[in-house]
């Protein structure tokens, strides 16, 4: 038996994508998907050997049928590597991960779609994309960082998915003006009670979204996001890889709250590239009626030349970019169709309204050289793309949110255009890119739009952060270089945070983590027993408990705090 499972997995390693990148393991969530959409790849590496062959296969006349759940079974009883899993249950951390019970009124089906799945991110060094000048080139050229995602991937009872959606604390309370950092005295509201302060939070966009519903629901006229698109060059990272699937319910979580903080007529749009655009649009299908769906906007990204690597691939060129507009009320929604002038052969002059397909606004990730870069921020999302989005989808003084912030083209162009606006971004980047960036918005500078729009700066913006306790523990874990650092972190973990109630301290710290098994784990394998037990809900401090001295909140934050969920 041990010969055959040692077979398996030198098969299953000829293919890339069952392998993880980091530790060089199999990575065994891959190879189950994989089974379950019946993958060519996965059944003609099987197929070739004869002995496999033999026990997940059934020949039935000439052909071979695969038997996906033996084959399945088969990969959870006999883990090449299973001392991880062994871990787990001797520390009290191993659960249930079944999948969850049908529902035929569902559209769609996968794993854990009904669990809440929150994503946290680390530290990351710049944005996805953004460009560096290179003294050798005597040119700009384009840099790629990767973002990194971790999740937590548990199914929670009701009671639990309360607690972790329950309003938050904020901190660190900071307000932007012409004149510099100013300190918060108070949150302006209009007649009707609504918060009139265009708003930057950090922190977790699912707990952030959710600690905004009692104050913005139905309120919010106009969603643009530009989420992580679940590839490999975005660096979107799985803690237990679960693929499309993780990515459908980290959205899934995210735009059923979203759809309750849009106004009757208000829209959303969302911007995906080709990996995922077919299951979002499915998902979105399910969350905001089919009848809802307006239309399919198709961005044309093609540049000039084509990347070594494009031009060698046996494979059409892909050049465009799909963005998913939906109406929270067909019926109700607010559209203002947009048109552009048209030069007759006659020497007339008329007025044609835009299709969905976009061919006249830059790619400015495709643009290297500084004369282009002057003319734009430093991000591959032109303020002329949300330009067109805002116009025809909000009026002055509407808000507009943007919970996948990134460096802050949404909220840029918003505020050049007069419109109130919500960003959340949870990368430490927010603050060295997306703050300075509003910050020279409201001083007048004249990129992107500027010039379009007249504008000449002003305006404020108030910064916040959701306070961290758990989630400051998760970073702490995840800056850890070796075993003796996490080591040393643990007394810490225990006595300062909170833990799973189902871990046995004694168990891991006296025995487990001097055991040479354990040591002989991947960092990434010991760092994720760690994040294991940490208490979910506990990520980020409950409005409710911030009073409790341990958490260190100030009085002014706590006065704040209580202020922006004031009952309206």
């Amino acid at each position: 038996m041990n010969k055959f499972k040692q077979k398996i997995e030198n098969i299953l390693k000829q293919e890339p994508d069952f392998v993880d990148i980091e530790t060089q393991e199999i990575n065994y969530n891959k190879v189950k998907d994989s089974a379950d959409r019946i993958d060519e790849k996965l059944i003609s590496l099987l197929i070739q050997d004869k002995e496999i062959k033999q026990k997940f296969f059934t020949k039935i006349k000439d052909v071979y049928v695969f038997n996906i759940k033996d084959f399945k079974f088969f990969l959870d009883e006999n883990k090449i590597d299973n001392s991880y899993t062994q871990y787990e249950n001797r520390i009290g951390l191993a659960t249930n991960k079944g999948l969850l019970k049908d529902n035929s009124e569902i559209v769609l089906n996968w794993p854990y779609k009904d669990c809440i799945l929150e994503g946290g991110q680390s530290t990351e060094e710049g944005l996805d994309n953004y460009f560096e000048y290179s003294e050798k080139k005597g040119d700009y050229e384009e840099k790629q960082a990767k973002r990194k995602e971790i999740f937590f991937n548990e199914v929670l009872a009701q009671d639990e998915i309360d607690r972790l959606l329950d309003d938050k604390a904020f901190v660190n309370w900071k307000k932007y003006t012409k004149d510099g950092e100013q300190e918060v005295k108070e949150i302006k509201r209009n007649e009707n009670g609504t918060i009139k302060e265009n708003l930057i939070i950090k922190g977790n966009n699912l707990l952030a979204l959710h600690s905004l519903k009692k104050q913005f629901a139905g309120k919010i006229k106009l969603i643009y996001i530009d989420p992580p698109y679940n590839t490999k060059n975005d660096g979107f990272k799985y803690n237990d890889n679960f693929s499309s699937s993780t990515w459908l319910t980290f959205m899934k979580n995210r735009l059923e709250v979203a759809k309750n903080l849009l106004t009757e007529d208000g829209s959303i749009y969302v911007q995906i590239d080709t990996k995922e655009s077919h299951y979002l649009k499915i998902l979105m299908d399910e969350i905001f009626g089919r009848n809802n769906f307006r239309s399919q906007i198709i961005w044309d990204t093609s540049i000039p030349y084509v990347a070594g690597n494009k031009w060698h691939s046996n494979n059409w060129i892909y050049s465009q970019s799909t963005i998913f507009y939906y109406a929270k009320q067909k019926e109700n929604v607010f559209f203002n169709k947009l048109t552009f002038p048209v030069h007759q052969p006659s020497g007339d002059i008329s007025n044609k309204p835009f299709k969905d397909v976009w061919t006249d606004i830059k790619n400015f990730s495709g643009f290297l050289g500084a004369k282009d870069l002057k003319l734009e921020f430093n991000t591959r999302k032109p303020e002329h793309l949300l330009k067109r989005i805002i116009l025809a989808s909000s009026n002055p003084n509407d808000i507009i949110l943007d919970f996948c912030m990134g460096s802050g083209t949404t909220c840029a162009v918003a505020h050049k255009m007069k419109r109130q606006y919500i960003g959340i971004e949870q990368m430490e980047y927010i603050e060295n890119i997306a703050l300075l960036r509003l910050c020279e918005v409201i001083k007048g500078e004249q990129k992107g739009i500027s010039k379009d729009v007249d504008w000449q700066g002003g305006g404020d913006f108030v910064y916040m952060e959701l306070a961290k306790w758990n989630e400051e523990a998760k970073e702490k874990i995840e800056n850890c270089k070796n075993l003796k650092e996490l080591e040393k972190l643990f007394d810490e973990l225990y006595e300062k945070y909170f833990l799973n109630y189902n871990v046995k301290i004694k168990e891991f710290k006296e025995k487990i983590i001097k055991e040479e098994k354990f040591k002989e784990l991947s960092l990434e394998k010991q760092k994720k027993m760690f994040l294991n037990m940490l208490d979910l809900n506990q990520m980020y401090i409950q409005k409710s408990e911030m009073s409790d001295k341990k958490f260190g909140i100030s009085e002014k934050d706590q006065k704040l705090t209580e202020e922006f969920y004031k009952n309206i």
